[in-house]
């Protein structure tokens, strides 16, 4: 990888009421909102010669990315490792309640009815962005969710991961270089061998 091209997906039924999905075998789409956000994501992509798109295991990752590069013949590269959390018993429930758990607990430990902890969670983003990096295209764009994001933007201003992370925007571009991400990777795969919280 040479460039790569990070965006959230776009608003869904779910993220509009503001409740966690990371279960693929849920089916959360798209709002008619977010598939505008989509539509205007592609016109946003393209000048850019985009060789691979990156797109995790939850539907709305593809449903994003599908609507964005219409009319475009993009390979598609599924990377579990860049899924949301693995939410356990807040699984559809509040995203303030997850949040308000998260805060009052240790980065160790596991989420409630989960088989990860945040720790987990950000070492296998670590992995999956590691594996962006390794890949032969040159233009990788990467449609994700909010909170490898937001780590990657901690990473790339050199801050460490939070217990709260801020909530990315809907299919915004975020532009890397292959350096960039190198760096911002490297920054949290060393907050993972000693995290602070």
């Amino acid at each position: 990888m040479e460039t790569g091209l990070f965006a959230r997906h776009a608003e869904t039924e779910h993220s509009v009421r503001a409740l966690v999905n990371g279960d693929p075998s849920v089916p959360v789409g798209l709002t008619e909102a977010g598939k505008e956000q989509a539509r205007a994501l592609g016109e946003a992509l393209a000048a850019d010669p985009v060789e691979l798109c990156v797109v995790t295991e939850l539907p709305r990752t593809l449903e994003t990315a599908d609507l964005a590069l219409a009319g475009r013949d993009v390979p598609r590269l599924v990377l579990g490792d860049l899924n949301d959390p693995d939410y356990g018993d807040f699984e559809g429930g509040s995203l303030a309640e997850y949040r308000a758990w998260v805060t009052e607990h240790s980065s160790r430990e596991l989420i409630p009815g989960s088989r990860e902890s945040r720790l987990d969670v950000i070492r296998r983003y670590v992995r999956g962005l590691g594996t962006v990096l390794e890949r032969p295209e040159a233009t990788v764009l990467c449609v994700l969710h909010s909170l490898p994001i937001a780590y990657l933007l901690g990473g790339l201003e050199i801050r460490d991961p939070a217990p709260r992370m801020a909530v990315v925007g809907y299919a915004e571009v975020l532009r890397t270089s292959a350096p960039q991400l190198e760096h911002a990777v490297a920054r949290l795969d060393a907050w993972c061998r000693a995290p602070t919280w």
